[in-house]
């Protein structure tokens, strides 16, 4: 480790996504994993994947007290990341945070905080890099085409449905039109909802099933040919480009930044 080395302490590390933030942090050359934090823990200490036992605590706020991290990564849910953002920000740590469900203005409070400590906040829904540039290609070609259908199938004990990815995709091929999208009336139903539910004129069908992780597909169409935008996640590590992007990002970052599309430089955050 060298000092330009990030060093990162992991919320939820006992989870399947906490484990594999671990192993992609331990595994890049610019970044450390230097501890661990779980309300199930019953150890001092995690084993990396691929490296060496780290500090572990049941609350992040006793794991900062003992070790020196530079940047925070919470996968856990709304008031988890609550909590993760104010033991943070206290300490002058940085936060990348996954999670979602952030009672409304949360966010925006913890930034100026950490604003005021000098450090910075990312949040973002969605960690897949090709989702998000899912997103960004539907807000593109939305306004230029009359039809949208968006197919997404996932596992099958996901409990929602559709996925909040397929909300955002949805929303995403609406910005820039001024009206909905055409909507298909079937002259006849022989099977009730087939159609899927509608949302401003995009239809959105869920399928749920073993063997798959998640995929979604928009397909727009408009007279004499039809565009399909297909994103496939086969595993956990889909993520981790996008989380070690935004550890590296909100090293020079004071404030808030929400969404991986600034991250990676497809939106200007002076215009969001």
């Amino acid at each position: 480790m060298t000092d330009q080395t990030i060093k990162v302490a992991v919320n939820g590390a006992l989870g399947r996504m906490g484990q594999t933030v671990l192993g992609a942090v331990e595994a890049d050359p610019a970044t450390i994993a230097v501890g661990g934090a779980d309300s199930a823990a019953s150890a001092s200490t995690v084993t990396v994947p691929g490296g060496n036992p780290v500090p572990l605590a049941a609350t992040l706020a006793d794991l900062l007290s003992k070790v020196d991290a530079d940047v925070v990564v919470d996968f856990s849910n709304g008031a988890g990341a609550v909590d993760t953002m104010a033991a943070a920000t206290s300490g002058g740590v940085r936060v990348v945070s996954g999670s979602t469900g952030v009672p409304p203005g949360e966010l925006e409070r913890f930034g100026s905080i950490a604003a005021e400590k000098g450090v910075g906040i990312i949040s973002a829904s969605n960690f897949a890099l090709g989702a998000v540039l899912m997103m960004y290609l539907a807000e593109v070609a939305g306004p230029h085409f009359q039809f949208a259908d968006l197919i997404e199938s996932h596992h099958e004990a996901k409990i929602d449905s559709p996925s909040g990815t397929a909300l955002s995709i949805a929303d995403a091929a609406r910005v820039g039109r001024d009206n909905d999208f055409t909507y298909n009336e079937p002259e006849k139903v022989t099977l009730d909802e087939v159609r899927g539910g509608l949302m401003g004129g995009v239809n959105v069908h869920s399928a749920r099933m073993a063997g798959r992780m998640a995929r979604h597909e928009l397909v727009f169409g408009t007279s004499g040919q039809t565009l399909s935008i297909i994103h496939d996640t086969i595993n956990r590590d889909c993520y981790m480009p996008g989380v070690l992007a935004a550890i590296k990002r909100v090293m020079t970052l004071t404030g808030l930044m929400l969404g991986l599309d600034q991250v990676l430089g497809l939106r200007d955050p002076a215009k969001t």
